[in-house]
């Protein structure tokens, strides 16, 4: 088998990533070596693979629903926005530049395109099966020309394209069919059908629906998903939770002791790695919000300032919140903060930052003694240590080089040197992307936490994150195999897009 599939969306955000690991999954599960596949990805949340190269969190979760490790052809182009109009370029994990959008799709887009399809060849000479995933919509007219994500791969490389929309929102039908009709006939002629995502209700009720659809498009349905809670894991384009909502939709167990954690994030611009946060929401008895208020501070037991694109102008909007101010009486009153990458940097005494922002030298909040230097190279590691006395692994993506300068150590290298951050009193920092992940560290440091807030919380001693991600990427292949027609989809993935598909006017614009 050298089959390989591109997972399209009628919108951002209508489940590509999902269902592109549930396939994943599914395909793991009946013996096939597969691999996923984003050519081009907008993302603040961000991974670091072994070989320490940055690519989306996205096809890290897709590499590990497949059991494999990711590397940095499983996404070649990383975009990191660093504002409105322009991103970080990350070209094969490693940042090549900043580009405005314009300077982007006006060319330079294109010339990537070679190293696209030779980082998707590779994989597919390697895997048996390859799923790739979309960006956006693939009827993005008006980038049509210097696509190399969606229709423009799937051309070049001869993939079917499979469409996923998302019923929840409305206008799924609408949505399926203009999607088709405003690609070209070449187009046209790989999009093989489409997916339904998040259905509430009576499946027959949409049948006739679906029926009429084929009608229309002489394109099949491969299935339809029902909505479930908690499968939003690794999000890429943005923070799908409300601010004040819960991070994640699913529920968790009981706390084990008297009392709840209550975990206040900040929810600063650029925000990066939100995903953060995930392994404390996990935790029976924690309970984590998102705010940008600083009377939501007062009844938290922890605040976390997260990683950030934009560090300097996180510490401009936490001042013009009242936030700074907030966050510096928690840390003169002993209750906990911590901060996490340029969370950990706005924390410190100053920032000098000719790079990200070029704003020159910045006070920051000074509750910890750390001075920050923008370096115009990237940290991208994984480093292993040992904090409170367990076991801690992360990953690192900053410009920012700490200077600490006083404070006591809060990671360790397992022989009594600094590794990593600083502590004073209840406020931590850390460069650290993913720490939380590690349970027995979770576990001292929440304890820490409870004792310095008074809660009578106590950590579930069994909470295994790894094992609850394996559950979440178990329970998207379920859907798949269980809601999906599994057979029309390993034909699709084997032999590609079915001949004859007819061609739905008007087409895309001359």
């Amino acid at each position: 088998m050298n089959g390989g599939l591109l997972v399209a969306g009628t919108t951002s955000d209508a489940g590509k990533s999902v269902v592109t690991a549930g396939i994943c999954r599914w395909l793991v599960r009946r013996g096939v070596k597969v691999a996923p596949f984003k050519a081009q990805n907008m993302s603040l949340n961000s991974f670091v693979t072994r070989e320490g190269a940055e690519i989306g969190r996205a096809q890290a979760m897709q590499a590990q629903a497949c059991r494999v490790e990711p590397t940095a052809l499983m996404n070649p182009v990383l975009l990191k926005p660093g504002g409105e109009q322009s991103s970080q370029v990350v070209l094969l994990g490693k940042p090549v530049g900043e580009l405005s959008a314009r300077g982007y799709h006006g060319g330079r887009q294109q010339q990537l395109l070679g190293t696209v399809l030779d980082c998707l060849a590779e994989l597919r000479g390697t895997y048996d099966a390859v799923i790739c995933e979309g960006a956006g919509s693939p009827a993005e007219i008006n980038l049509r020309r210097t696509d190399i994500v969606n229709m423009g791969i799937a051309r070049n490389a001869r993939l079917p394209v499979l469409v996923v929309g998302d019923i929840d929102r409305g206008g799924v039908f609408a949505s399926f069919f203009g999607t088709v009709a405003l690609l070209s006939p070449e187009d046209q002629e790989l999009v093989a059908g489409f997916l339904v995502n998040k259905f509430r209700g009576d499946v027959s009720l949409l049948e006739p629906g679906l029926d009429m659809l084929h009608g229309l498009t002489g394109r099949h349905t491969y299935g339809v998903l029902p909505f479930r809670h908690g499968l939003g894991i690794d999000e890429e384009d943005g923070l799908r939770v409300s601010l004040r909502g819960t991070v994640r939709e699913s529920t968790v167990a009981a706390p084990v002791g008297e009392d709840v954690l209550r975990v206040a994030v900040c929810a600063i611009p650029l925000m990066s790695n939100f995903t953060d946060v995930d392994a404390l929401a996990a935790e029976p008895g924690v309970v984590v919000r998102f705010v940008d208020r600083p009377e939501e501070l007062a009844d938290a037991d922890l605040v976390v300032v997260p990683g950030t694109r934009g560090t300097v102008r996180a510490l401009e909007w936490l001042r013009e919140r009242g936030l700074a101010d907030a966050l510096g009486r928690r840390a003169a009153e002993g209750r906990p903060i911590l901060g996490i990458c340029g969370g950990f940097q706005v924390l410190g005494e100053h920032i000098e930052d000719e790079v990200e922002s070029r704003a020159g030298r910045v006070q920051g909040l000074g509750v910890l003694p750390v001075r920050v230097r923008f370096a115009r190279e990237k940290t991208l590691t994984r480093p292993v240590g040992e904090a409170l006395g367990e076991r801690v692994e992360g990953y690192e993506i900053h410009h920012g080089v700490a200077e600490v300068t006083g404070g006591d150590t809060f990671i360790s290298d397992g022989e009594g040197h600094s590794s990593d951050g600083c502590r004073v009193g209840q406020t931590w920092g850390t460069h650290w992307h993913g720490s939380l992940e590690s349970d027995g560290f979770r576990r001292a440091f929440l304890r820490e936490v409870a004792a310095a807030a008074g809660r009578r919380f106590v950590p579930a001693p069994g909470t295994s994150f790894a094992a609850l991600r394996e559950e979440q990427l178990d329970r998207l292949g379920d859907l798949i195999e269980q809601h999906a027609d599994t057979d029309a989809l390993w034909r699709l993935i084997e032999s590609g897009a079915p001949q004859g598909l007819p061609f739905i006017p008007p087409g895309a614009p001359a």
